[in-house]
């Protein structure tokens, strides 16, 4: 009768600087990323398992985000304009924006472009935020409850909006179309 084999460890599987650079192919070709998230990925990989070759694994794993980034895979200011252009889309403040960036491991040189135009659509931002929550003028009726309000602005500060900007766009009361109108002109909303 054979014995049975213990079962394979797949925790601790080998890995070596090829193996390494075909992670980050992988990892590159299917994540928009930054090169401080590669490095963290790739890092992590080497902890999962056990290093082979001789060199230094952090060093390698070094190597291998300055290869993506010779072969332009990685761009941290393109990231960082991509990344600051969706989250402005999706409603969010400069503030998230920033912390977002910083998150990323992108450098103050290359967000700086990202955050000026982050900072140009902050209103544009706030309104479509608002928009999508139904707040102040796209309300469906007026609510003069000040817990209410509180709530609103503090939706509005977590995601990342100035307080100034929130109480503009709460001032305007639902039905308003000259307001609102005026909103979004100056907003540069279509």
């Amino acid at each position: 009768m054979p014995k049975p084999r213990a079962p394979f460890d797949r925790s601790k599987r080998p890995l070596g600087a090829a193996k390494l650079d075909e992670l980050a192919l992988a990892y590159v070709a299917r994540f928009a990323t930054s090169r401080a998230k590669l490095t963290r990925y790739l890092s992590r990989k080497v902890r999962e398992s056990e290093w082979i070759d001789e060199g230094d694994a952090m060093t390698a794993c070094e190597a291998v985000a300055d290869r993506m980034e010779q072969l332009r895979y990685l761009d941290d200011r393109q990231y960082a304009a991509m990344r600051a252009g969706a989250m402005t889309r999706r409603g969010l403040g400069v503030r998230r924006v920033k912390a977002q960036l910083y998150v990323d491991g992108i450098a103050e040189e290359d967000s700086g472009d990202a955050i000026e135009a982050a900072e140009g659509a902050a209103l544009a931002a706030a309104v479509g935020f608002a928009r999508r929550r139904r707040f102040g003028p796209f309300a469906v009726r007026a609510s003069d409850d000040p817990k209410a309000r509180e709530r609103q602005i503090a939706a509005f500060l977590r995601a990342g909006h100035s307080m100034a900007i929130a109480r503009r766009i709460l001032a305007v009361p639902p039905g308003d179309a000259a307001a609102l109108a005026a909103l979004d002109d100056e907003a540069a909303l279509d």
